[in-house]
Order: structure tokens, then sequence, then C-alpha cells
């Protein structure tokens, strides 16, 4: 029993020492796995998953500032200087966390001081919610060079405070090419929620009007960025960037315009309301185009901008209007030349045929008077044209090409209708119909109408660059070449050409050659012997054009001044020829502008003068009028 009890007991005990090292085995393997699962876990998080949460933690703390692009420059057809260009402005900037607590007030007073504006304005970009932001604030833009210099000087007075430099758009030419080249602004919030799909953003500078505004995407460059690593609080934890990149700049333009020409054309017009076109006939190329009153585009894109804009969007005179292309004026008795063409080529008169010229004309209510007070008596169709006859043209549209024809042959040249030029804003200018008036006024057409419109007048309007493609398509043989003010596009770096505007033909008239020369002949005759004769003086180049005198109300004294022209008359080259349009409103006092304008300008280009030059030059000839 004792045996068997003792045996018991000890076979107990080997049960029990059994049960704990199996459970200590058990524990241990656990405690292995879990180590080595935590190891396993580091390993993967350290070296697996190391690079991806480097790489993610990196991103979150990596910010950029914006470098502004430079804007593509542009230039006239010589291209060997900028018409508008770009020069270096200085940005200065704060950072409101790295000046010390309770020293902003101060800080900001003497700054004020030093940048010449008020501490409201620093104020207001930087308030007291922005103190703890370790993030550049623009304070001032278009800082003066001698500013910065004393900020660099003593930049210890002025904790937080740096500067950067930015491109700012400059027109050395200033008002001469303001109407062409338009001017440049920083984007609005109603622009940009219409562009911000093309990749425009809240501090864009945009072309308001102009060249500027037709080709901005080309200007436009493609910001760079300066990248830095940034703590949770938003202090830089380096010295310096890590990562630039730097900015592209936009395309380069190189324009079909003459500096020297336009030149020419502004101080030929001088300060007198209207505008002057040039045109290359066989292109379409513009030459020169100027309209006064204009304007400074560099007072339009700095510190004063706005104040300047609100001067010049009240200025009565509208500067802001291109009037060689946004206005439209009765083009008198220019028009006269389109009567002419199309009665000779209808064959409804010859070159030989009579009509008399009486003092007066009338028709129903409507009274045409000669400008001549007994009229001019029997006439063909150059003495008429020469001699700017109202009473043979009010004769010729009313009872020999009708009011259809009439109209059909407006239309036909190119009135009522956008030329296509590459300029935002262009007017259509109206070529009145029957069913004009009845919609416009709920009156019928009259015979009085057909008169009106035969000598230039009445519902009839039309822009001084249709009056300029009207005389391009005479010149041409009927064929009319869309107007256009880009040459080319050169890569901004390089300056590589990347596209050149081809000539492009848009309306081809079937005049017959004798037509033409007919109609040529009889704008030769007006310069020769007829109305602008003593005032068409220049030696250096034939001219065929014609005058024009548009009547504003009968109670007026002022009439608008026209005189169109081409020349040389006589050339068989026609990339020798250039057409002028000169128009002078009736706001200036009447005297007869419009063709001793042209005469400088044709003197001026083909005698290769400056105004003063040409002007001189014809005055010491004695033949300035």
């Amino acid at each position: 029993m004792s045996n068997s009890h003792s045996y018991s007991k000890r076979a107990s005990s080997g049960a029990q020492y059994s049960g704990q090292r199996s459970r200590g085995l058990v524990f241990g393997a656990v405690v292995t796995l879990f180590f080595l699962g935590y190891l396993g876990h580091l390993f993967s998080l350290q070296v697996i998953e190391g690079q991806f949460h480097a790489t993610r933690a990196l991103s979150l703390s990596r910010r950029g500032a914006t470098l502004a692009a430079p804007r593509g420059e542009i230039f006239d057809r010589h291209a060997d200087k900028p018409i508008a260009g770009n020069r270096t402005s200085f940005t200065i900037q704060l950072n409101p966390a790295r000046v010390p607590n309770g020293q902003h007030a101060e800080l900001f007073s003497d700054l004020a001081e030093l940048l010449d504006v008020p501490v409201a304005q620093l104020n207001d970009r930087v308030p007291p919610s922005s103190y703890h932001i370790h993030q550049e604030i623009d304070v001032l833009t278009w800082a003066k060079m001698e500013k910065v210099t004393h900020l660099a000087e003593h930049i210890h007075e002025f904790p937080g405070v740096s500067w950067i430099t930015t491109p700012v758009r400059t027109y050395p030419e200033s008002e001469t090419m303001a109407h062409l080249l338009g001017h440049v602004g920083r984007i609005t919030s109603r622009e940009l929620q219409v562009l911000y799909n093309e990749g425009y953003h809240s501090s864009s500078i945009l072309g308001k009007s102009g060249i500027e505004q037709q080709y901005d995407q080309q200007l436009q460059g493609i910001d760079g960025r300066r990248i830095g690593i940034f703590d949770a609080h938003g202090r830089s934890v380096t010295e310096r960037e890590t990562e630039i990149v730097p900015p592209e700049p936009g395309d380069n333009l190189v324009l079909t315009v003459d500096r020297h020409i336009q030149q020419l054309a502004a101080e030929a017009l001088g300060e007198r309301l209207g505008s002057v076109v040039v045109l290359k006939p066989n292109t379409g190329e513009i030459l020169a185009m100027v309209s006064y009153p204009s304007f400074d585009p560099n007072t339009l894109y700095g510190r004063q901008s706005n104040s300047a804009l609100a001067q010049l969007q009240t200025d009565d005179r509208a500067p802001f209007l291109n009037r060689a292309v946004q206005s439209s004026y009765p083009p008198a008795s220019t028009f006269k030349i389109l009567l002419t063409a199309a009665a000779l080529e209808e064959d409804l008169i010859g070159p030989d045929d009579i009509i008399y010229a009486h003092p007066v004309y009338r028709i129903g209510n409507r009274v045409v008077r000669e400008w001549r007070p007994n009229g001019f008596g029997s006439l063909n169709i150059t003495q008429a044209l020469a001699n700017s006859s109202n009473v043979f043209f009010a004769t010729l549209g009313n009872e020999y090409i009708g009011t259809d024809l009439l109209l059909s042959y407006a239309t036909e040249f190119g009135f009522g209708a956008l030329t296509g030029i590459d300029l935002p804003g262009e007017r259509a200018g109206v070529v009145p119909s029957r069913e004009w008036k009845q919609n416009e006024f709920n009156t019928a057409w009259v015979q009085g109408d057909t008169v009106n419109i035969s000598i230039g007048q009445g519902f009839l309007d039309v822009t001084p660059l249709q009056l300029a493609n009207m005389v391009a398509l005479l010149v041409n043989d009927g064929r009319l070449y869309r107007p256009h003010l880009l040459k080319e596009v050169r890569d901004g770096v390089d300056g590589t050409v990347l596209g050149r505007v081809e000539p492009e033909v848009i309306a081809e008239v079937g005049l017959s050659q004798d037509t033409l020369a007919l109609v040529r002949g009889a704008m030769r005759e007006v310069v020769r012997s007829g109305t602008a004769s003593s005032v068409i003086t220049t030696p250096s180049v034939a001219i065929a054009g014609k005058t024009g005198t548009a009547e504003v109300d009968a109670a007026s004294e002022n009439w608008h001044s026209w005189f169109v022209a081409y020349g040389p008359y006589d050339t068989d080259n026609p990339d020798e020829q250039v057409v002028v349009a000169v128009m002078v409103e009736a706001e200036n006092k009447w005297e007869w502008w419009a063709p001793r304008a042209a005469n400088v300008i044709f003197h001026g280009i083909f005698s290769d003068m400056s105004y003063e030059e040409s002007r001189l030059d014809l005055q010491q000839r004695r033949l300035l009028w």
C-alpha cells in the first residue's frame, strides 16, 4: 500500500512538471513568433515601405513659390529691337512669423515709411491673424530700385522682410503703338472664371487689348517654381531651396508693322481725332495703324494703374478706342470709287458717256447740291470722279445703277462685314438694305436713301480699314487679302521661327482689266487735276486716290475729312505699292487735314524720311500745302 502510494505521488509530481514544461514551451513559442513578427513589421516599414513613406513625408513638407515667366516680346517687322518687352521689377515680401513678438507694429511703421506706402496697406496685407504664418506675403509690387537698395543695406532692421525680382511689361514706343499693342493687367476674378481651365491662375498677367489680348496664349510663358522643405509649423528646415524649376518665357511675336512708318503716320495725324492705316495691298500686311487720342500703356501696369485706368475711362474722347477698326463713319465721296467701278463693270455707262451735272439734283424731298455752286455741266465718269461731282454720282447711283445692284457691290467689296484683322473689337460698319431700314426705323426704303448712299452719306457706315481694303482690292485686280498684323511667331529662348502668317485671299471681285484700268486712271486724275491736285504734291511717288468730306449735320461747320490712296501708280512691281487711308473726325476744326497728312506720309515713306524731314523737305521745295 505504501509503495503504491509512493508511486502515485511520484507519478502525479511528474505529470505536473510535464504540464508546466509544455506551457512554457507554448509561451516561449508565442513570444518568439510575436518578436519575429515585430521584427518583420519593422523591416517592412523601414526597408520595404520606407521609401514610400519618406517620399510621402517629403511631398507633404515641400512647398513652392511661383517664379513668374517673362512674357514673350513683340517686335516690328525689322525684328531688331522689341516694341513690347520686359524689365525687372521687385516685389517686397514679409514672413510674419519671423518678426519678433510684439514688434509687428513698429516694423510696419518703419517699412511703410521706407516704401512710401500707408501703414494701413501693410496691415491689410498682413493682418494679426497671419502673424504666425511662416510664409512670404507680397506687401508691395513694383518697388523702386533705390528702395530695395536701401532695404538691403539695412536688412538687419527689418526682420522677416525680403524681396524677389519679377518681370514687368514695358513699351518703349509708348503711345505711338498703344492701340496696336494694347496693354496688360492682372487677371480679374471674372476673367479667371472663364480662363481657369486654360492654365491661368489668380496672379496671372493678362492681355487686355490689342495684340496683347489677341495673342495672349502665345505670349504667356510657363511659370517656374522655387521649392523648399518646411516643418509642420511652416518653418524652413533648409538654408536654401532644394529645387528650382526655372520659368519658360512666352513666344516672341514679329509684327508686320514698320515702326518708322508708324511714327511718321502718328506725327502726320498729330493731335487730331482720327486714324491712319497704311497697308501692303498684295499681302494684307499692316505697315502702320494709328489712332488718336491714344494712351500710355506703361501707366496701366503698376502702382498707379487703377487711377490711370479710371482717368482714361472717363475721358469723353474715348482714348481706348482704336478708330481705325472700332469706329465707323459715312465714307463721303471716297465711296464714289465703288460707283465708278460698278457702273463701268456693268456697262451702265461708258468712259466717254456724259451726264450733265446741274447745280441741284432733286428726288422727292431729298435735295443734293453740287459743291460748286453753278454745277459742273457735262462730265464723263473720269472727270466726275476727279472733281467729286455730287450731282453726277447721285444721278448715276439712282438712275443707272439702282438700289439693289449698288448695295450688292458694297457688300461684295467687303463693307458691312468684319475684315477679320487679328485685333479684338473690330466693327463691321453698316451697309443698309430695304429690310434693315424696315427693322431699324419701321419705314420703307425710298429713292432718297439710294441717293444718299450714292454720295457716301445716309445710313452707310464704314471703317477706315474697310476703305483701305477697297483701294487694295482695286490695286490687286479685284483680289482682296485679309489685313493682318502678325508676321511670325518665334521661340522666346533661341529665336527659332515657329510659324509664319501667309497671305490669305478673302474676296475676289470679278472686275475686268478695262474697268480696273479706268478706275485707277480716274483716281490718278483726282491727284493730277482734281480735288487733291493742290494738296498732294510729293514728287517722290505718283499717287492715285480720292478725297472725301462727310457732313455731320446741316447745322455743323465741321466735316469729317477723308483721303484714301495708293502709290506708286505707275509701277509694275506690286510689292512696291502701299495703300494709305487717313480719317480726321469732324470734332476737329475742318482744315482738310486728311490729304495733307497723307501727302507727308507718302513723301516720308518713298523718300525714307521722318515726319520732320518729310515736312521740311516739302516746305523747302514749296510743295507743302
